[in-house]
């Protein structure tokens, strides 16, 4: 009778703690990264991204349009058994309690990517801050309901279109174009593994502040994907001897001044697009005339500021238009 007691109790305890207010599975799109709206010159060059206030940059893209070697490189660095468990690996929470037994306090997650899909998707800011043993385990119920509500190539997708990359850059496209200036198509080996190695401290690997520090996480997703036969030595030795040319300035904005009006035209005219979808702009925009032209502007403004006849005052001039 005492066993059936204390079992309830258990049971009840368990409910309040870990089972009471989890987020339902059909609430996911509320997490999602906001769609980004990008303007583009008449040829196809982008001229900015803008993204809704308050979230980061963010291009959703299928599965079989990332590289081949960045879904290897984030299955290899982040949970190699991904294909093979129902969403938790007992292997990693056993390793995982094991170090924190030992460190006294949660310190190591363990997390699958269908967790890491959980708990950035369905718990709050807050919660996800937790360093807890209950945040851990809602983390967990909610990874096995949301590794049976969708397919293992569904989750994984989630994984590279919504993980912080920093630099505002949420996904894998928004990520290849803030570090590389490029769409995620275009990276080659050495640049995914770079990539999938930020999530795990996007501060402390980001290669615009520390190359040296992102290029030796590069090294462990490089080793990594060796270890589990995505890749051979020779492969991951020429991609660790690539070098790597990062974007000078994340996102840098083109035609300013034409790139504003024309946000300010949408914003009155598609909010609700702007918002729920987000929207490919092409603009009149011809980007070579317009810098063609801007620096004709700059170059007069120059002239008249520093006049050939020294008896001549300067002109004091600080714009113009053309």
């Amino acid at each position: 009778m005492t066993t059936v007691v204390l079992t309830v109790l258990l049971g009840i305890g368990f409910y309040a703690a870990v089972l009471h207010g989890l987020p339902p599975i059909d609430e996911l799109d509320a997490g999602l990264a906001l769609p980004s709206t990008r303007l583009f010159d008449r040829n196809g060059r982008l001229l900015y991204e803008i993204t809704p206030d308050g979230t980061g940059r963010n291009s959703v893209l299928g599965l079989d349009d990332v590289p081949l070697h960045c879904r290897n490189g984030v299955i290899a660095t982040e949970d190699a058994e991904f294909y093979n468990h129902a969403g938790v690996s007992l292997r990693g929470i056993a390793r995982a309690l094991w170090v924190n037994v030992r460190g006294g306090e949660v310190i190591a997650g363990g997390s699958t990517i269908t967790q890491q899909v959980a708990r950035n998707l369905l718990l709050d800011p807050r919660a996800r801050a937790e360093r807890t043993l209950q945040r851990k385990l809602r983390e967990v119920v909610l990874a096995v309901r949301l590794q049976r509500a969708y397919s293992k190539d569904e989750v994984l997708a989630l994984w590279l279109n919504q993980t912080d990359f920093g630099n505002l850059a949420y996904g894998v496209d928004a990520a290849a174009r803030a570090y590389f200036g490029k769409p995620a198509s275009d990276l080659s080996l050495a640049e995914c593994a770079l990539l999938v190695g930020l999530p795990q401290s996007p501060v402390l690997y980001d290669p615009l502040t520390n190359p040296d520090g992102a290029k030796t996480r590069q090294g462990t997703v490089l080793r990594l994907m060796t270890e589990q036969g995505y890749i051979d030595e020779a492969t991951a030795d020429e991609a660790t001897a690539d070098d790597l040319q990062y974007a000078a300035v994340p996102y840098p904005i083109e035609a300013p001044h034409a790139v504003m009006t024309v946000w300010r035209h949408l914003q009155a005219t598609y909010p609700d697009e702007l918002y729920d979808d987000g929207l490919d702009v092409v603009t009149t925009i011809d980007l070579d005339w317009h810098n063609a032209t801007e620096r004709i502007a700059q170059r007069e403004i120059a002239r008249l500021n520093t006049p050939d006849d020294p008896n001549a005052l300067p002109a004091n001039a600080n714009n113009a238009g053309v």
